[in-house]
């Protein structure tokens, strides 16, 4: 199983030290709430200890709703001054007793992708596939990191990265 301390560059964060203020829109579902609200808090603390501003907080009904939700801030922003420089996509899906589990995951991930190759913004994939919710809090605080705060590094470092 990965675990961020397996990546000590993925949460160093010195090379964000001169970084202008980014603008990141963050997207989650209301299924499974308490687990999404515990990976947008910690998204959030990094995004605004690095003076990041969350320019939309937004959430949809599950994941297979998130990759619409991410074009549509985008497509309707695009033009503002308010425009994300990313958008986080947060989720967990949990393994049940039919298929479903996996063409909700799959529709999420393929997507994102296809976000990730079309708009000129990257797009996080914040989405847990879990076979348990005891696996979400190993990787919200537990033994696999927090991937709310991870997230939120990922973003500022693609921004830093599309900036040039």
């Amino acid at each position: 199983m990965a675990q961020s301390q397996h990546s000590i560059s993925l949460l160093d964060v010195s090379n964000l030290a001169h970084m202008a203020p980014a603008r990141v829109a963050i997207v989650y579902t209301e299924w499974n709430d308490k687990i999404t609200a515990e990976q947008v808090a910690g998204c959030t603390r990094v995004l605004l200890a690095h003076n990041a501003t969350i320019t939309h907080l937004c959430a949809v009904p599950g994941a297979f709703e998130l990759p619409f939700a991410c074009r549509h801030i985008w497509q309707q922003n695009k033009e503002s001054n308010n425009s994300p420089e990313a958008i986080i996509a947060f989720g967990a899906v949990i393994r049940g007793g039919t298929p479903h589990f996996d063409y909700v995951c799959k529709a999420a991930t393929e997507g994102i992708t296809q976000l990730n190759i079309t708009l000129p913004v990257p797009v996080i994939f914040g989405v847990l596939t879990l076979d348990t919710e005891a696996q979400a809090w190993e990787r919200l605080g537990g033994v696999h990191g927090h991937k709310g705060e991870e997230a939120g590094l990922t973003a500022l470092k693609m921004i830093k990265f599309a900036r040039g």
